[in-house]
């Protein structure tokens, strides 16, 4: 999983982006202590990092600066600075790309997808193209293949399916697939996996597979 350093004052801005880059399936760093920023950066060790400009004591034009002496991390801006000077600013610095806020949600998952896919190729089947049984999850993509045929997931499916890809040949339990989801504040009870679950078993049929999910009554699910 793919992991985003998030580096934004303001605690409500923070907060969304926290959750809605997790409920996208990336794994986040949220910095709140604002000395020394380059260094936790750094020693974070992400892929990704979403950066304001505007920020108590040093600006993120100048913490970008810095850490291009130490580091090529892709850097996107997330600021409500939205001159065209500011976007050259930024790009100036080092900055691989720039978003205004208030931010549009598709735009930014898209921009971040796109940098990830040029600058990590090689993480990409291991992180984000999960294959079992031939079938390919991919996250970034949001889809479901086998051979020739694609269908499109939804956030919910993606993750449970993401969950039994990574404990495929195990028994997952449904109380454990609820807990996951909703620790990563996607709020959801045993109806909703059930439903869930028939349409994800819906959607695979239509790409031509069929029996993928066992469902051992009593105990939970399998693949």
């Amino acid at each position: 999983m793919f992991k985003i350093i998030v580096v934004e004052d303001d605690l409500n801005i923070r907060t969304e982006l926290n959750i809605l880059l997790q409920n996208a399936l990336y794994d986040v760093v949220v910095i709140e202590n604002f000395e020394n920023v380059e260094k936790q950066i750094i020693d974070n060790n992400g892929d990704i990092v979403l950066l304001d400009v505007n920020l108590p004591g040093k600006s993120g034009l100048e913490i970008c600066r810095n850490i291009r002496n130490n580091s090529d991390i892709p850097i996107i801006f997330v600021t409500s600075n939205n001159t065209s000077m500011d976007e050259l600013n930024c790009i100036t610095m080092g900055g691989d790309d720039y978003v205004s806020k208030p931010y549009n949600v598709p735009v930014l998952l898209a921009r971040i997808a796109s940098i990830l896919k040029r600058t990590k190729k090689g993480k990409d089947n291991n992180d984000t193209r999960l294959i079992y049984k031939e079938i390919v999850l991919d996250i970034l993509a949001g889809t479901i293949k086998y051979k020739n045929e694609e269908v499109e997931m939804s956030k919910n499916e993606l993750k449970i399916l993401f969950y039994l890809f990574k404990h495929n040949g195990e028994i997952v339990k449904r109380a454990d697939l609820i807990e996951y989801l909703w620790d990563n504040q996607i709020f959801i009870d045993d109806n909703t996996l059930s439903v869930n679950m028939t349409r994800i078993r819906g959607k695979l049929e239509k790409v031509g597979v069929k029996n993928f999910i066992e469902t051992k009554r009593g105990l939970g699910y399998k693949i």
